[in-house]
């Protein structure tokens, strides 16, 4: 009797095993197939627009940081910000290098949003709160926003910045390249109030044609290089340089794919993964009740032996 409670019980678990196997592959695939549509992926209606930035001819007036601060209502500074917060959209940071004659060399490089192409702060957003416009910026809806983060954790360029004074209806804050400007036909206020033309905005095709066309003509000039055209799956905001990049605090060795991409191929093999294991799972379990039913026949049969023998 003991050994068929214990049969009995392997099939019950089993089947709740079964069960949960399935009802977890289910959803697993339900949240892949929920995450599409949040996914940044995808070609755009047309070349996104971009940003082409020569730190060649950047001078670090911060023209481009008070633009910024004045276009989107910031608190106007007295000093320029040396980072980004809730309130710093934009910001020039100056670093020394020293070259391989010795000398030191004064650089400044504009930071901000890089407004991946397909980016990862959108594919780990579970509320569609951040978001890829046609036109190219990766915009922001703050009703939508749940204050989890996943934004900050997943942008390869550290860049969102959470509004932690704010504790009623916290906020994710950066760059959006202007982009109630663009919809109005206007350049974003930085690029506007670039008086060295380090900064030119257009269509991203025809902004890395030309950047290949000045490194072409002036190759003692530039590195053979324009950060953002391959980099973490490209960006619409694009650099030139003197020097590697690396000296001048850009992230090294970032991949060519997007991380959503390699996401997309992580979440794609779970349901077969799943699968996989609730057939084991239900294999063993047959294997396990056949045997413990050849048990059980043996000792009914035994028993029954014994009790004819005391007959």
């Amino acid at each position: 009797m003991t050994l068929q409670s214990n049969s009995e019980l392997s099939r019950r678990t089993f089947l709740k095993r079964l069960g949960a196997s399935v009802a977890f592959a289910l959803m697993s695939q339900l949240l892949v197939d929920q995450a599409a549509p949040v996914q940044a992926g995808g070609e755009q209606a047309g070349q996104p627009w971009a940003v082409l930035i020569d730190l060649t001819r950047c001078t670090g007036c911060n023209a481009c940081v008070r633009a910024c601060q004045e276009s989107n209502q910031l608190p106007i500074t007295d000093t320029p910000p040396q980072g980004f917060s809730s309130t710093v959209f934009t910001f020039v940071e100056a670093r020394q290098v020293t070259t391989a004659g010795g000398d030191i060399s004064d650089y400044h490089v504009k930071r901000q949003c890089m407004h991946c192409l397909n980016a990862a702060c959108v594919s780990a957003c579970p509320a569609a709160a951040m978001y890829k416009s046609e036109a190219g910026p990766v915009i922001y809806r703050p009703e939508r926003c749940l204050g989890c983060r996943y934004c900050q954790a997943a942008c390869p360029f550290d860049v969102p910045s959470f509004e932690w004074e704010n504790g009623v209806t916290p906020v994710i804050s950066k760059c959006w390249l202007c982009y109630q400007r663009l919809e109005g036909e206007q350049k974003p206020a930085c690029v506007e109030a670039c008086p060295t033309g380090a900064l030119r905005f257009g269509k991203r095709d025809a902004l890395l044609a030309q950047g290949h066309a000045q490194i072409e003509s002036d190759p003692d000039r530039y590195v053979d290089h324009i950060f953002g055209e391959f980099e973490a799956g490209g960006t619409s905001m694009l650099y030139l340089s003197d020097i590697p990049f690396a000296d001048l605090g850009f992230p090294a060795n970032l991949p060519d794919t997007a991380p959503p991409e390699e996401t997309e191929k992580i979440m794609s093999t779970l349901p077969g993964v799943i699968a996989g294991v609730a057939t084991l799972m239900a294999g063993t379990a047959m294997v396990t009740h056949h045997r413990q039913a050849r048990i059980s026949k043996k000792l009914a049969e035994d028993r029954q032996s014994d009790e004819e023998q005391e007959a």
